[in-house]
């Protein structure tokens, strides 16, 4: 039994993920959505769809510290450092809001179309593009872009094909948006300054991309898919897919480690991690047993750590709770 318990531990310890804190959620249900960080100020955002709150937790601790109040259904927000506002896209008011992290407040609610849901903000003109504008009978459903300095509309991306998309990313130089198409499966490339597509790159025999991460040193994209689940790479530069292996399913949120030329996808029951040995080649090296839906993660760099939402919709007996990996 000892030797047992030895092996045991001493696997866990060889996972490249290592689980250091749990912090209890009692009262919830449903699924949590995306996160939000605040680095300098030690404060992580974890939106809670049902029940209708961004939570706030302590970065170093795990402890939740407070609750935001006010929203429909909270789904995927961006911290401002400048302004120590926060951005919340809000799926049930079909809104964005603006959050004062001094008091924890909306104080500015921009409404728009149906859908609205995944955002991105351009690190280079500060202008958050969120998905909105589709409904059952149009074909087609568009991006909205409100400046966040002044946090007023300024205009959008129309034509976006089918009633919605998933996870979208903005290049270094704020020029490029890539974005996972629901209806073609398929990543759009826009070319942000005409607003026009300027590529499609259909997925291969796969459905349902979420997550998408860039790595422009090597010029690759990486998406992760539910229908199957596999972590697929593009070639951003000829759009072409570089490999496609098996994931961890129901997958929402990947995150690229750098220094240890990782990635990691969260998704339900496990994490799925893998290392880049070069740009076109990549090795899966471990799923690390998680939690039931637990599929919205954030990596933070700095603190060498994964933090990870368990979720409970589908089943009442599930633990709902924020995991903290440190890698290893």
């Amino acid at each position: 039994m000892l030797a047992l318990c030895a092996l045991v531990a001493t696997a866990q310890d060889n996972l490249p993920l290592k689980l250091i804190a749990t912090t209890p959620m009692p009262g919830f249900t449903g699924d949590f959505d995306h996160f939000g960080l605040d680095l300098k100020g030690n404060r992580l955002f974890l939106a809670a769809e049902i029940h209708k709150t961004v939570e706030v937790f302590d970065l170093r601790s795990g402890e939740r510290v407070h609750s935001i109040e006010g929203f429909g259904q909270p789904l995927m927000m961006v911290y401002l450092p400048e302004s120590n506002h926060l951005v919340v896209t809000d799926g049930g008011d079909s809104a964005v809001h603006l959050v004062d992290c001094k008091k924890y407040k909306i104080i500015k609610t921009i409404k728009l179309g149906e859908g609205v849901d995944h955002g991105v903000l351009n690190p280079v003109t500060k202008y958050y593009y969120v998905e909105s504008g589709g409904s059952s009978n149009s074909p087609t459903h568009l991006l909205s872009i409100i400046d966040t300095k002044s946090f007023k509309p300024f205009g959008d991306v129309a034509g976006l094909p089918g009633r919605s998309n998933e996870g979208m990313v903005i290049d270094r130089a704020g020029k490029r948006l890539y974005v996972n198409l629901t209806d073609p499966a398929e990543v759009g490339v826009i070319d942000l300054a005409s607003r026009q597509f300027v590529a499609k790159w259909p997925l291969p025999d796969a459905r349902e991309a979420h997550a998408i991460v860039l790595d422009e040193p090597n010029h690759r994209l990486f998406t992760a898919t539910r229908k199957p689940a596999r972590f697929i790479v593009f070639n951003t530069d000829t759009g072409k897919v570089v490999t496609s292996l098996p994931c961890v399913g129901v997958n929402s949120d990947m995150s690229l480690d750098v220094s240890r030329k990782r990635i990691y996808v969260t998704g339900s029951e496990t994490a799925s991690v893998f290392e880049q040995r070069d740009a076109d080649h990549y090795e899966h090296i471990a799923e690390v047993p998680t939690a039931y839906r637990a599929k919205s993660s954030i990596f933070v760099p700095d603190l060498k750590r994964l933090y990870v939402a368990a979720s409970g919709k589908g089943k009442p007996d599930a633990k709902l709770e924020l995991r903290v990996y440190e890698v290893q």
